[in-house]
């Protein structure tokens, strides 16, 4: 086939930078572009689809980008490129998996999904077809919808780039209770101002937005597109239980209670990481939040760094005075020093059960923790399982602990994990321009709770696999929600009872009116009985005690995904054509912990470079749309020189070191990566065991237990800690180095580095290097595919620089997204330490010291 996929990943954004782009690349034709989403009680259905025609005189890539929200299960994508139809379907990752294998060991065309656990998602693919070919997506996803501030808030993130002939957003609403309230603000900007039609009834609501092309315009000439936003519809319901399909969903949302008084310490984080924006963010943010204190309320302020202080000792009321005296406080924190969490949660619960002990404080109250910091301890206990148990022994059943993780050097997964285990939640802050406001509206959903432990009960032999239906608070504007099975019964109703109220559902009834209605979707209360149920069990398997009872949970999540189509961290959509010859992999791994560029690397690279054990050298090259792999079969103690750019002044070395005891097989490793920039005389050195930088005259040391930013002239250095590096050089040139952290007791093993060339790289017409030569890509053609001597593996004739090549067809290690266990790339595999496709030997690349630039080009 003429058809070549490339890849497909999530990759998460924040929230500044949400888009949906329906295509990309020059000469593409977007026929169509239409959104519909159908919502009943709550749960929504969205189903994106684009029709798009390459119409230039040549091949090239099409992208089909949809960003979703995290809470967010894609249930199907499916793909038609010139007849040739692509079906999804959900499977146990394995299984997936080695589905995906053999269709890549035949040589056929594979692409891969990768997704992490932010905010939002973005599901991207490419397609590289050639001129005069259609291609039509469409992806399917489902959401529970969360009621936030009294409102329930659908938002479509639309950025198609360009001006689209047909182009169409649906929204249908049916709320079998009643719908309350419905609204369409004005999101999109004042160019669009009107031009979202709504129409509702007592339970149905339909917005449609069908801008023409004319409208579509930035202005009256212009041939770009004003879509560029986000499409939001928020609307509120009557409340009552719905039931469906064999199964229900019970909704709890009181009204006119008065909110209960809250006793709240803020745990701020002061190191020197929150210097600068992270941390004048957080003051803005902590004015507002003081100010909404009242005289009910009681409240103090623990910061630390590698020290704790406490700004009031005890609990003091949200009086005028005392919240100006702590607003002052706040103003002149001056950031700097380690990070000691353990400590400072250890002084905030302290404080919280002095007062309770003194009965200080309201037996009805409410009492809370509130976490913000950007960074894992450095400082006293920083073992995170202790400082998760630590907590958890003192925590007592009445306090709640809530978490804010600002930036991506944080551990969101310890964060969330003890928020969850102590009646909390945790939520990601993005260190954009709008922080201060993402941390008051988190505050604001959990500063006024309505309601203590309230348990939602149903006549004994009426339901079974109820969900969730203790809980511990609830906040004004929320909403609670319970789902789970109807058992047969000769009733056609089913009652529940709360701590505030008893309500009754008819649903035979239900059912009769969900079969006639255009705005539902067939099997909702199923779905969203499915949904929250694999939620809330992927939430039990995070805090499994034991490996046992992870097993237990696993097997739970995976036969509900699999019955229901839902990809989760534990399952994969596998995209197939016409009798499986074609297949794609839809994957959701375990999120990393950088953040949103970490991925995009593999396909948008001008030329990208990964280099890890053996080593093992991955080369994409996308004019040519393939990955070429080559090891260096060096010996320990040589340097490698990889990049080599007198122009820019700098060049990248990196030196053998080998496995021990190992007398099977010598393999090598990087064991040091330089980083050298010649004008400001200034060299980054990155080994197993430390960091180092130093100018000539001083030299800053660093463990790989540390988070730093050094800037020191024109070389900026940052330190994730026991992760990577990053050294940027005079905002041109980037490198990351991996570490990679064996079993100590391995008897052969050692740690090893591996190195990352990102895509913006900026090198001059002298680079050179095992590595730089490639920033000028060389004409590859490869043909006469054939059986090899593995029946797994395809060999070719690769044709480049005049020279024919054997090569088969494998895949290597790439460890940026999973550090322990890797992920496969397909690549063509050059034998005999590259020979024929890097220029020279590689033994012309040896080099004698960690700063020599090579002598002439090769």
């Amino acid at each position: 086939s003429d058809i070549l996929i490339c890849r497909f990943f999530f990759n998460s954004v924040s929230r500044n930078q949400l888009f949906y782009v329906a295509i990309r690349g020059d000469d593409i034709t977007v026929k169509s572009y239409k959104v519909e989403s159908r919502i009943t009680s709550r749960f929504s259905h969205t189903t994106v689809k684009s029709s798009v025609v390459n119409s230039g005189p040549n091949a090239q890539s099409i992208g089909f980008n949809v960003q979703i929200p995290k809470r967010a299960f894609i249930t199907n994508f499916t793909m038609n490129v010139n007849g040739i139809t692509f079906v999804g379907s959900v499977k146990e990752k394995t299984v997936a998996r080695n589905l995906y294998a053999q269709a890549r060991a035949r040589g056929k065309a594979a692409g891969l999904v990768r997704a992490n656990s932010q905010d939002m998602e973005t599901f991207k693919t490419e397609v590289h077809v050639p001129p005069g070919s259609k291609i039509e997506f469409e992806l399917h996803y489902q959401e529970m919808m969360q009621r936030k501030l009294g409102f329930y808030e659908h938002s479509l993130y639309l950025q198609p780039g360009r001006l689209v002939p047909q182009f169409q957003v649906d929204v249908y609403i049916y709320e079998p209770s009643g719908i309350a309230s419905v609204e369409t603000p004005n999101t999109l900007g004042e160019h669009f101002s009107g031009m979202a039609k709504l129409t509702s009834s007592k339970d149905k609501a339909h917005v449609v937005f069908k801008p023409s092309l004319q409208q579509q315009r930035k202005c009256e000439n212009c041939t770009t597109s004003a879509i560029d936003g986000v499409f939001t519809v928020k609307y509120d319901v009557l409340r009552d239980s719905n039931v469906s399909d064999g199964h229900f969903v019970h909704f709890f949302a009181p009204a006119n209670l008065s909110p209960l008084p809250k006793n709240i310490v803020f745990v701020i984080d002061v190191s020197g990481s929150m210097w600068g924006v992270k941390m004048k963010q957080t003051v803005e943010a902590m004015q507002t939040i003081l100010d909404d204190l009242t005289m009910d309320d009681y409240f103090s302020i623990v910061d630390f760094n590698h020290n704790v202080r406490c700004w009031s000792e005890e609990l003091v009321p949200g009086s005028t005075i005392q919240v100006a005296e702590a607003k002052k406080y706040i103003q002149n924190i001056k950031p700097n020093g380690g990070t000691n969490i353990n400590e400072a949660l250890m002084r905030a619960v302290q404080m919280l059960v002095k007062a309770s002990n003194q009965g200080m404080i309201d037996p009805r109250s409410v009492s809370m923790i509130m976490l913000v910091s950007d960074g894992d301890p450095t400082v006293g206990e920083i073992k995170l399982s202790a400082i998760q148990k630590n907590l958890k022994k003192v925590m007592r059943e009445e306090f709640s602990l809530f978490s804010l993780g600002i930036g991506f050097d944080v551990d969101y997964d310890f964060l969330e994990r003890i928020a969850m285990e102590n009646r909390g939640v945790a939520q990601r802050i993005y260190t954009s321009h709008d922080a201060s406001d993402q941390i008051r509206r988190f505050y604001s959903q959990v500063s006024s709770p309505l309601l203590r432990k309230i348990t939602v009960q149903f006549p004994e032999d009426s339901v079974s696999d109820v969900t969730q239906n203790h809980f511990d608070k609830y906040f004004s504007g929320s909403e609670l929600v319970v789902a789970g099975k109807v058992l047969p019964s000769d009733s056609t109703t089913l009652n529940s009872f709360t701590t505030a109220s008893a309500t009754e559902a008819d649903y035979l009834e239900l059912d009769a009116a969900l079969a006639q209605q255009q705005h539902a979707f067939t099997g909702f209360a199923r779905q969203m009985w499915a949904y929250i149920t694999v939620n809330q069990l992927l939430a039990e398997r995070s805090l499994a005690p034991t490996a046992g009872q992870k097993r237990k949970i696993t097997q739970r999540i995976l036969t509900l995904a699999v019955e229901h189509q839902f990809v989760t961290p534990l399952t994969a959509l596998l995209v197939e054509s016409e009798e499986a010859k074609e297949r794609l992999l839809a994957d959701s791994p375990k999120d990393p912990k950088q953040g949103c560029c970490a991925v995009t690397v593999v396909c948008l690279c001008v030329f990208c470079v990964t280099v890890e054990n053996d080593p093992h050298f991955i080369v994409h090259l996308p004019k040519n749309n393939m990955d070429i792999c080559f090891n260096i079969d060096s010996e320990p103690g040589h340097i490698l020189n990889l990049v080599s750019d007198p122009g820019a002044g700098m060049c990248v070395h990196a030196k053998m070191c080998v496995s021990l005891l190992d007398k099977e097989k010598v393999n090598t490793y990087f064991g040091t990566v330089s980083v050298f920039y010649q004008p400001d005389g200034i060299r980054v050195s990155v080994s197993t065991d430390r960091i180092d930088l130093t100018d000539g005259r001083n030299n800053h040391s660093f463990t790989w237990g540390a988070t730093a930013d050094i800037t020191q002239d024109r070389v900026k250095l940052s330190i994730v800690k026991d992760s990577k590096v990053m050294v940027t050089v005079d905002d041109k040139i980037t490198v990351m180095v991996l570490l990679h952290r064996v079993w100590k007791k391995h008897p052969t093993h050692v740690d090893f580095l591996g190195l990352y060339i990102p895509n913006n790289n900026q090198y001059s017409s002298q680079a050179h290097g095992l590595i730089g030569q490639f920033g000028q890509e060389p004409e590859v053609r490869v043909f006469n595919l054939h059986q090899g001597a593995d029946p797994l593996k395809k060999e070719a004739t690769m044709e480049v620089k005049g020279t024919k090549l054997v090569v088969t067809r494998g895949w290597q290690k790439d460890y940026r997204r999973d550090n322990k266990r890797g992920s496969d790339v397909f690549c063509w595999f050059i034998h005999n330490s590259g020979k024929g496709f890097i220029d020279g030997h590689y033994t012309n690349y040896i080099v004698p010291r960690l700063d020599s630039f090579l002598p002439l080009p090769l």
